[in-house]
């Protein structure tokens, strides 16, 4: 069995749970049901694509970052 990660965001009426591993999305009611819904969309990817061989035997890392400056884009690359 092997582990992945659960992102979950609450959405205007459910949570939304995401596997950035497979890059699979399902949501809930409440977090326990967004999880296990995560859980059993997961499951049905894996058994129809295979696990994809660039996270066979990596990590994955959730970092927060912030964003100093929001305005035109001409403003922040220019």
């Amino acid at each position: 069995m092997k582990s992945y990660t659960a992102i979950i965001r609450k959405g205007e009426k459910q949570f939304v749970a995401l596997c950035p591993e497979v890059d699979v999305v399902s949501q809930g009611y409440t977090v326990e049901e967004a999880v296990e819904n995560l859980k059993e969309a997961v499951a049905l990817y894996l058994e129809e694509m295979g696990e994809p061989e660039q996270y066979g035997s990596q990590e994955t890392f959730v970092v927060k970052f912030e964003v100093s400056q929001i305005g035109k884009t001409s403003q922040i690359v220019g």
